[in-house]
């Protein structure tokens, strides 16, 4: 199932996307207003939402997805933990060694941001750039759970980027402030079920800057797997139904080029992401000189 939200003058709505259109969850009493009530509400929510999907879809009641503005597929993650060099190449080109242990910082989330929103890219920023990674969303609280059965506790999964100031980033040796900028982390366009995304750790993804091929691996080639990531965090962090994992990205950034070689991310860029059965992330930068946000 791909769950998605989406702007009314009343608030964000829920959606389901099918082939024949976006179904909306009602909005009365007994159903889910967030996505976040919706995931609590686990597998029996998952079960009448799709009973619901299929009367919809027999009477006609469908909204055109090209109509929709898109919200955040997780618009208020309780927790968003990041995942840093965990792809060997990217490691490589970043000129770090190999971690030995998951390398783990956090966003907040002011950082998320939708699919097809303008990010916006302050004068301050001077070092941007792009990342595209698979996001773990949990489902079932996670406390202490051995790797085989860390993925039984997962939701589903959405693409995020995860967007950085690499000047902010490496000002001081905590890389906080250059990965938690305003809408720094856009996720979406959909939240997908893990039953329909099968092995996590066996997908395509890729990113384009401005129709440029930028980055292109397989989830394969992570140094710590989904089901690892969980486990481990769950050993130190509980886990709670609605909290956003960033799995790390792949070789490519522009960070990873030679530094007489970087163009860093500006005004206008247009980034665009897809991963295997996750769908197509897009977002524009857009500069606002002398803006303090």
């Amino acid at each position: 199932m791909k769950l998605l939200t989406f702007a009314t003058d009343d608030g964000l709505k829920l959606g389901i996307k099918t082939e024949s259109g976006v179904v909306e969850i009602p909005s009365e009493e007994g159903w889910p207003r967030t996505m976040e009530e919706l995931i609590a509400g686990g597998d029996r929510m998952i079960d009448r939402i799709d009973e619901y999907v299929r009367s919809a879809i027999e009477v006609g009641e469908l909204r055109r997805e090209e109509e929709l503005t898109f919200g955040p597929c997780v618009p208020s993650p309780g927790k968003i933990i990041c995942v840093g060099l965990n792809y060997r190449e990217h490691a490589a080109e970043s000129q770090m060694i190999i971690p030995e242990y998951p390398v783990l910082f956090n966003k907040f989330n002011n950082s998320i941001a939708a699919h097809g929103e303008t990010i916006p890219l302050p004068s301050y920023v001077k070092e941007g750039d792009y990342e595209v990674e698979l996001a773990i969303v949990i489902g079932r609280t996670a406390s202490g759970v051995a790797k085989d059965k860390a993925l039984d506790h997962v939701f589903g999964y959405c693409i995020a980027n995860d967007l950085s100031s690499r000047d902010l980033q490496f000002r001081t040796n905590q890389w906080l402030l250059g990965k938690s900028l305003d809408r720094f982390c856009p996720i979406g366009p959909y939240l997908v079920t893990a039953d329909e995304v099968g092995d996590p750790n066996s997908l395509e993804l890729s990113c384009w800057l401005n129709g440029e091929i930028r980055q292109q691996s397989n989830t394969s080639d992570m140094i710590f797997y989904c089901d690892e990531l969980v486990s481990y965090i769950s050993d130190y962090i509980t886990l709670n139904p609605g909290d956003v994992i960033l799995t790390g990205t792949p070789q490519g950034v522009i960070f990873g080029y030679p530094p007489e070689k970087r163009v860093w991310l500006k005004d206008g860029d247009e980034i665009a992401m897809e991963i295997d059965k996750l769908g197509r992330l897009e977002n524009r930068m857009r500069a606002r000189a002398g803006e303090r946000l």
